[in-house]
Protein backbone atom coordinates (compact mmCIF):
# COMPACT_ATOMS: atom_id res chain seq x y z
CA UNK A 1 0.00 0.00 0.00
CA UNK A 2 1.38 3.24 -0.65
CA UNK A 3 1.74 5.64 1.92
CA UNK A 4 0.05 9.11 1.49
CA UNK A 5 1.81 11.96 1.42
CA UNK A 6 0.81 15.73 1.92
CA UNK A 7 1.41 18.32 -0.62
CA UNK A 8 1.55 21.77 -0.66
CA UNK A 9 0.46 24.12 -2.86
CA UNK A 10 2.20 27.46 -4.01
CA UNK A 11 1.70 29.90 -1.43
CA UNK A 12 2.47 27.64 1.56
CA UNK A 13 5.01 28.76 3.99
CA UNK A 14 5.09 25.91 6.39
CA UNK A 15 6.18 23.05 4.53
CA UNK A 16 9.43 20.15 5.59
CA UNK A 17 11.45 21.61 2.89
CA UNK A 18 11.18 25.45 3.95
CA UNK A 19 11.85 24.07 7.92
CA UNK A 20 15.25 22.61 6.45
CA UNK A 21 15.86 26.04 4.65
CA UNK A 22 14.79 28.13 8.16
CA UNK A 23 17.08 25.85 10.05
CA UNK A 24 20.15 26.14 7.93
CA UNK A 25 19.64 29.88 8.37
CA UNK A 26 18.97 30.00 12.14
CA UNK A 27 22.65 27.44 12.32
CA UNK A 28 24.53 29.59 9.99
CA UNK A 29 25.54 31.92 12.96
CA UNK A 30 26.73 28.55 14.81
CA UNK A 31 29.17 27.72 12.01
CA UNK A 32 30.59 31.16 12.03
CA UNK A 33 30.78 31.94 15.47
CA UNK A 34 32.82 28.28 15.57
CA UNK A 35 34.66 29.78 12.58
CA UNK A 36 35.75 32.77 14.73
CA UNK A 37 36.35 30.48 17.97
CA UNK A 38 38.33 27.98 16.39
CA UNK A 39 42.12 27.83 16.64
CA UNK A 40 43.51 28.19 13.18
CA UNK A 41 40.31 27.52 11.53
CA UNK A 42 39.71 24.29 11.83
CA UNK A 43 37.87 21.29 14.46
CA UNK A 44 36.11 18.34 13.56
CA UNK A 45 33.37 19.71 15.06
CA UNK A 46 33.23 22.12 12.48
CA UNK A 47 33.31 19.81 9.77
CA UNK A 48 30.67 18.21 10.72
CA UNK A 49 28.36 21.76 11.46
CA UNK A 50 29.49 23.08 7.82
CA UNK A 51 28.80 19.82 6.16
CA UNK A 52 25.16 19.63 7.56
CA UNK A 53 24.68 22.93 6.58
CA UNK A 54 25.95 22.49 3.17
CA UNK A 55 24.45 19.07 2.01
CA UNK A 56 21.18 19.65 3.72
CA UNK A 57 20.21 21.73 1.00
CA UNK A 58 20.17 18.86 -0.88
CA UNK A 59 17.20 17.56 1.33
CA UNK A 60 15.27 20.63 1.23
CA UNK A 61 14.76 20.28 -2.52
CA UNK A 62 14.46 16.61 -2.30
CA UNK A 63 11.61 17.37 0.22
CA UNK A 64 9.91 20.46 -2.26
CA UNK A 65 9.83 18.06 -4.68
CA UNK A 66 8.35 15.35 -2.99
CA UNK A 67 5.76 17.94 -1.54
CA UNK A 68 5.57 20.46 -3.90
CA UNK A 69 7.45 23.83 -4.94
CA UNK A 70 6.62 27.26 -3.11
CA UNK A 71 7.23 30.88 -3.34
CA UNK A 72 8.59 31.29 -0.16
CA UNK A 73 10.68 28.19 -0.84
CA UNK A 74 12.11 29.75 -4.12
CA UNK A 75 12.99 32.98 -1.87
CA UNK A 76 14.01 31.00 1.33
CA UNK A 77 16.40 28.76 0.00
CA UNK A 78 18.37 30.86 -1.95
CA UNK A 79 18.83 33.26 0.57
CA UNK A 80 20.15 30.21 2.61
CA UNK A 81 22.62 29.41 0.01
CA UNK A 82 23.60 32.95 0.02
CA UNK A 83 23.86 33.62 4.18
CA UNK A 84 25.69 30.43 3.58
CA UNK A 85 27.82 31.46 1.04
CA UNK A 86 28.96 34.86 1.84
CA UNK A 87 29.34 34.34 5.64
CA UNK A 88 31.75 31.38 5.30
CA UNK A 89 34.01 32.89 2.33
CA UNK A 90 33.49 36.63 4.52
CA UNK A 91 34.62 35.04 7.56
CA UNK A 92 37.67 33.25 5.63
CA UNK A 93 38.51 36.71 4.22
CA UNK A 94 38.52 38.38 7.44
CA UNK A 95 40.36 35.86 9.07
CA UNK A 96 43.14 36.09 6.31
CA UNK A 97 42.29 32.58 4.68
CA UNK A 98 40.94 33.44 1.23
CA UNK A 99 41.71 37.47 -0.23
CA UNK A 100 38.67 39.76 -0.28
CA UNK A 101 38.74 40.33 -4.02
CA UNK A 102 37.36 36.81 -3.80
CA UNK A 103 34.46 38.07 -1.12
CA UNK A 104 34.00 41.13 -3.13
CA UNK A 105 33.70 39.17 -6.58
CA UNK A 106 30.85 36.69 -4.91
CA UNK A 107 28.86 39.52 -3.31
CA UNK A 108 28.90 42.04 -6.47
CA UNK A 109 27.64 38.64 -8.87
CA UNK A 110 25.07 38.22 -5.84
CA UNK A 111 23.72 41.95 -5.72
CA UNK A 112 23.40 41.91 -9.76
CA UNK A 113 21.34 38.60 -10.12
CA UNK A 114 19.26 39.49 -7.03
CA UNK A 115 18.56 42.89 -8.47
CA UNK A 116 18.22 41.56 -11.83
CA UNK A 117 15.87 39.09 -10.82
CA UNK A 118 13.79 40.94 -8.56
CA UNK A 119 13.37 43.50 -11.74
CA UNK A 120 11.89 40.82 -14.17
CA UNK A 121 9.77 39.63 -11.23
CA UNK A 122 8.33 43.22 -10.59
CA UNK A 123 7.42 42.62 -15.09
CA UNK A 124 5.92 39.30 -14.63
CA UNK A 125 9.24 37.03 -15.99
CA UNK A 126 10.79 34.41 -13.71
CA UNK A 127 13.90 33.81 -14.22
CA UNK A 128 14.82 30.10 -12.76
CA UNK A 129 17.99 29.26 -10.88
CA UNK A 130 20.46 27.53 -13.27
CA UNK A 131 22.24 24.36 -12.90
CA UNK A 132 25.73 26.19 -13.38
CA UNK A 133 24.19 28.33 -10.13
CA UNK A 134 23.96 25.61 -8.28
CA UNK A 135 27.30 24.47 -8.87
CA UNK A 136 28.50 27.61 -8.30
CA UNK A 137 27.06 27.30 -4.70
CA UNK A 138 28.66 23.78 -4.16
CA UNK A 139 32.00 24.89 -5.03
CA UNK A 140 31.76 28.00 -2.68
CA UNK A 141 30.63 26.12 0.29
CA UNK A 142 33.25 23.61 -0.73
CA UNK A 143 35.91 25.90 -0.69
CA UNK A 144 35.30 27.14 2.68
CA UNK A 145 34.77 23.15 3.80
CA UNK A 146 38.35 22.42 2.40
CA UNK A 147 39.66 25.39 4.95
CA UNK A 148 37.54 23.67 8.17
CA UNK A 149 39.33 20.39 7.99
CA UNK A 150 42.11 19.63 10.60
CA UNK A 151 44.74 19.84 9.46
CA UNK A 152 44.47 22.82 6.75
CA UNK A 153 47.64 22.98 6.02
CA UNK A 154 48.04 20.09 3.40
CA UNK A 155 45.00 20.85 1.17
CA UNK A 156 45.80 24.64 0.97
CA UNK A 157 45.79 24.08 -2.31
CA UNK A 158 42.41 22.53 -2.79
CA UNK A 159 40.99 24.95 -0.63
CA UNK A 160 41.86 28.11 -3.19
CA UNK A 161 41.51 26.63 -6.34
CA UNK A 162 37.74 25.43 -5.24
CA UNK A 163 37.67 28.80 -4.10
CA UNK A 164 38.39 30.44 -7.37
CA UNK A 165 36.37 27.97 -9.86
CA UNK A 166 33.58 28.62 -7.88
CA UNK A 167 33.90 32.69 -8.33
CA UNK A 168 34.63 31.98 -12.34
CA UNK A 169 30.97 29.42 -12.51
CA UNK A 170 29.40 32.43 -10.47
CA UNK A 171 30.35 35.38 -12.41
CA UNK A 172 30.04 32.75 -15.87
CA UNK A 173 26.45 32.25 -14.15
CA UNK A 174 25.39 35.47 -13.54
CA UNK A 175 26.39 36.37 -17.17
CA UNK A 176 23.92 33.29 -18.02
CA UNK A 177 20.94 35.17 -16.14
CA UNK A 178 21.31 38.20 -17.63
CA UNK A 179 21.57 36.86 -20.84
CA UNK A 180 18.16 34.41 -19.78
CA UNK A 181 16.35 37.74 -18.51
CA UNK A 182 17.01 39.96 -21.66
CA UNK A 183 15.76 36.65 -23.62
CA UNK A 184 12.62 36.86 -21.84
CA UNK A 185 11.74 39.87 -21.95
CA UNK A 186 12.39 40.60 -26.14
CA UNK A 187 10.13 37.45 -26.26
CA UNK A 188 7.10 39.25 -23.86
CA UNK A 189 7.58 42.06 -25.92
CA UNK A 190 6.60 40.51 -29.14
Amino acid sequence: MKAHRETYGPGAILTPANAVTLARIALAPVAFAMMLDTPRRSSWALVAVWFALSTSDLLDGRLARRHGATRSGAFLDPLADKVLALGGVGIMCYLGRFPWVAFVLIAAREVAVSALRSSYVRKGLAIPASKLAKYKTFLQLGAVGWVTLPPTNEIEWLADATLWVGVVVGLVSGAQYFFAGSRAATSMAR
